[in-house]
């Protein structure tokens, strides 16, 4: 015969570690109310914020590829007229064409922003003003390997025309380390050597051109690097 279900008591329910533990949170949610409504308030505005981050990072990284876009022609214009770097520098404004620095100043923080910061730098350079090259190729920043380099030969070639040669083979020799499989790796570490060799660090300039003789030896400059190896041995 069944016997008659216990009747549980209210001190028993007390007792139930899962009751308890729940009693605690309770009590422990209702003494904090304040903070805990706070804290969630704030992990809500942390969320949103890093939403709208995201997406206005987005569409200002359009913006500053379309006014890239514009400028470039104008930037490509420059190796036949080195004229026409200052005009992209600048813009055409009235024809709704944002200069790089424009670009630079307003989109500095995103992708095309930092590419445009290359370009920038590199109008500047030939533009001879190489304190604004400089700034902007050292500022500058990347995710590739090809554009890396090609900031460190910028800053070098920014040295050599300052006549500061011994910092212009560094940022040369940063420049092949950044790209040691590149087509224009043998031009960096020419470079360096001709750097060198002109600030009277003649070991090194030697040692960079037999490191171009064994590791590309079927470039141009490798072909006249016995000449310099001779020259700067006597």
């Amino acid at each position: 015969m069944l016997s008659p279900k216990k009747k549980i008591t209210k001190r028993e329910i007390k007792q139930d570690p899962l009751i308890s533990t729940f009693d605690q949170a309770t009590n422990f949610y209702y003494e904090h109310k304040k903070n805990i409504s706070y804290a969630i308030t704030a992990l809500i505005i942390i969320v949103v914020g890093i939403v709208v981050y995201v997406n206005n990072h987005r569409a200002n990284n359009e913006k500053a590829a379309t006014e890239l876009g514009k400028v470039f022609a104008l930037y490509d214009l420059g190796t036949t007229d080195s004229r026409q770097y200052q005009i992209a520098v600048n813009g055409q404004p009235d024809r709704g064409i944002m200069g790089l620095k424009a670009i630079v100043d307003n989109y500095g923080s995103t992708e095309s922003g930092e590419l445009a910061r290359f370009y920038l730098a590199t109008a500047y350079l030939n533009l001879g003003q190489y304190d604004d090259a400089l700034k902007n190729f050292d500022s500058f920043s990347s995710g590739s390997g090809l554009l890396k380099a090609a900031a460190f030969a910028g800053i070098g070639q920014c040295y050599e025309m300052k006549n500061e040669y011994t910092k212009a083979a560094e940022y040369f020799e940063r420049a092949a380390g950044a790209s040691s499989t590149s087509a224009v790796t043998p031009d960096y570490i020419n470079s360096a050597a001709r750097c060198y060799g002109v600030a009277g660090e003649k070991e090194k300039a030697i040692d960079l051109l037999k490191r171009l003789k064994k590791e590309f030896p079927t470039s141009t400059f490798a072909r006249d690097a016995d000449r310099y190896i001779s020259q700067f041995s006597a």
